[in-house]
């Protein structure tokens, strides 16, 4: 097994960002730097409390952005992540897209069936 990246753009407000992210399979949503999201034009619609990797919670912002990776366009929720922490695709980004990791190939692939439970 290894580290999976993707190349996906960031859309809002007439704008686009391409970022190469680490696919986190164990983060529910994505992470993109507070200064990259507020460049945007995405404003927080909430805060959301989180238990990072290391065991600590956190307090951030969450809104959302229009995300696309290989010619597909979904909506999803977004976190607004500090200076020093990184920036990951989550889960519900992958769901959204219908894609997967594949391991073997370090690289993401359409989901054949989506799980209708």
């Amino acid at each position: 097994m290894g580290i999976t990246y993707a190349d996906i753009i960031l859309i809002s407000n007439g704008f686009r960002e391409k970022k190469r992210l680490l696919v986190d399979t164990g983060s529910t949503f994505t992470w993109i730097h507070d200064a990259t999201l507020r460049k945007l034009g995405i404003k927080p619609t909430r805060t959301r409390l989180f238990e990072t990797i290391e065991g600590r919670r956190v307090n951030r912002h969450v809104g959302e952005v229009q995300i696309e990776y290989a010619g597909q366009r979904v909506h999803t929720i977004v976190v607004f992540s500090g200076p020093r922490e990184g920036e990951v695709l989550g889960v519900y980004a992958l769901e959204g897209l219908a894609v997967e990791v594949d391991p073997g190939r370090r690289r993401l692939k359409p989901t054949k069936v989506l799980k209708a439970y």
